[in-house]
């Protein structure tokens, strides 16, 4: 079934913002497959589909995501629907979809620590593993298809790639590099960093958007110092008030405290999204705090992996198993305190996002057709496709051989992202569906295997 409207020659009507609440709330509900996953999902949906945004507007609105600290596909959510409906519009859009994924993983880590183990859900793991290595897989295609449009550019893929994989060089690195380069490029071969996504593309046109090329800055898109001020105000007005009460109530060296100071490090210093903030999370909530073990932290991580939401709301299965082990409120009240650790942990992991969004969105929206300030960006996006491939080839590894080279090959698993990749690829089938239907094999495969 195509995904784009079948009168592609007319624009779509204007989205009321319960309309847009609504599809926030399903994304937030249905957002499988990590940030390369829930990317291409948005670009599906919201390009191609529905056609709110133009390809050359979500891919700006992208790249600028993609060098900020924290989860770029939440941002990017957050980003759409501010520019939508403004400041409410982007709230909705961000808070919408993080909200489910914490309803989600308080109740599956609550079973996690009550039962003791995942086994009852093992089948379905193994099914979906497998299907969001494919769909990382599949993103890395849709984006570098559209936004690697010359040599150059698939040079800076292939090299970022190479970075990435082969030297274990740092991600804001490979950020920083490809925006000098780009820079650079906008200097001395412009035509080479042109963002893509016009529609002079010809057939690879998905027809006109709400929010087109040329479509004007809405007022709320453009920058007022009295609105920048009142958001920096509003910001620190409530990680200052929620702090406070913390210190208040706990003490410096209260867990949620700590925890609270603890996550606002980890958002703010920690670039190139969840795997990039693992190792600091790895290494404060096992190693200093002891919030939880290491073996914790990988069943944790599978969890974020096959649960919809950004996949750094593995900080929320982090916060709640410190809660319950700690024992805030004595050990009759586990599941409450597992409950409060994972709700500071996600607060303060997401605040900083916001703030980012609506202060630098202005900014952002009036540079779109300067190339000396889209140019990095779109040497960015080009590096970016490489690192999302080096991902995949994260994922694969561990999907495929999970104990090693040394051991067997896990040909079922490889079966599965094949198919799933095929659907995907060429019957065009919905990501939920293709995950959907990769659980259902795997658990049935579990029960005669």
């Amino acid at each position: 079934m195509s995904t784009i409207t079948e009168n592609v020659a007319e624009r779509p009507e204007p989205v009321s913002f319960p309309e847009a609440v609504i599809y926030w709330l399903k994304l937030g509900f249905i957002s499988f497959g990590g940030p390369a996953g829930q990317i291409s999902m948005m670009h599906q949906e919201l390009v191609e589909k529905r056609r709110w945004i133009s390809e050359h507007r979500f891919l700006h609105a992208l790249n600028y995501t993609m060098v900020l600290p924290g989860p770029e596909a939440q941002q990017l959510a957050t980003y759409i629907g501010w520019l939508m409906h403004g400041v409410w519009g982007g709230i909705a859009a961000g808070v919408l979809f993080v909200l489910p994924s914490l309803f989600i993983l308080i109740g599956l880590t609550w079973v996690y620590l009550e039962y003791g183990d995942v086994q009852a859900v093992e089948g379905i793991l193994y099914g979906i593993k497998p299907a969001v290595t494919a769909i990382v897989v599949f993103a890395a295609y849709r984006i570098g298809s559209r936004a690697l449009k010359n040599n150059v550019l698939r040079s800076m893929a292939v090299l970022a790639f190479i970075a990435i994989f082969a030297l274990d060089v740092p991600f804001p690195y490979i950020v920083l590099i490809a925006g000098l380069l780009g820079y650079i490029g906008s200097r001395y071969a412009p035509e080479k960093f042109v963002a893509g996504g016009h529609h002079g593309d010809g057939g690879n046109s998905y027809g006109p958007a709400i929010i087109d090329d040329d479509t004007p800055a809405p007022t709320h898109a453009q920058f007022k110092w009295g609105r920048f001020i009142v958001y920096i105000f509003v910001g620190l007005f409530i990680w200052v008030a929620v702090m406070a009460a913390l210190l208040m109530t706990y003490g410096w060296e209260g867990t949620l405290t700590q925890m609270g100071w603890f996550f606002t490090k980890a958002a703010l210093v920690t670039f190139g999204g969840a795997y990039a903030v693992l190792p600091y999370v790895y290494q404060g909530g096992v190693e200093h705090f002891a919030w939880l073990t290491g073996p914790q932290m990988i069943d944790g991580l599978a969890l974020g992996e096959t649960t919809p939401g950004p996949l750094i709301m593995v900080v929320a299965f982090v916060g709640f198993v410190g809660g319950w082990t700690k024992e805030l409120f004595g050990s009759d009240m586990l599941p409450f305190a597992g409950a409060a650790g994972a709700s500071i942990a996600t607060l303060f992991t997401f605040l900083p996002s916001f703030l980012f969004i609506l202060l630098g969105g202005p900014a952002v929206e009036a540079t779109r057709g300067d190339v000396k300030f889209t140019a990095p960006l779109t040497g960015i996006t080009a590096a970016v496709v490489g690192v999302v491939l080096n991902l995949a080839a994260f994922f694969a590894y561990h999907v495929l051989w999970p104990q090693g080279f040394d051991a067997r090959f896990e040909w079922f698993s490889a079966l599965i992202g094949l198919a799933a990749f095929v659907a995907l690829f060429r019957y065009k089938m919905g990501i939920v569906t293709v995950i959907g239907a990769c659980a259902a094999i795997g658990l049935v495969y579990s029960l005669f295997y």
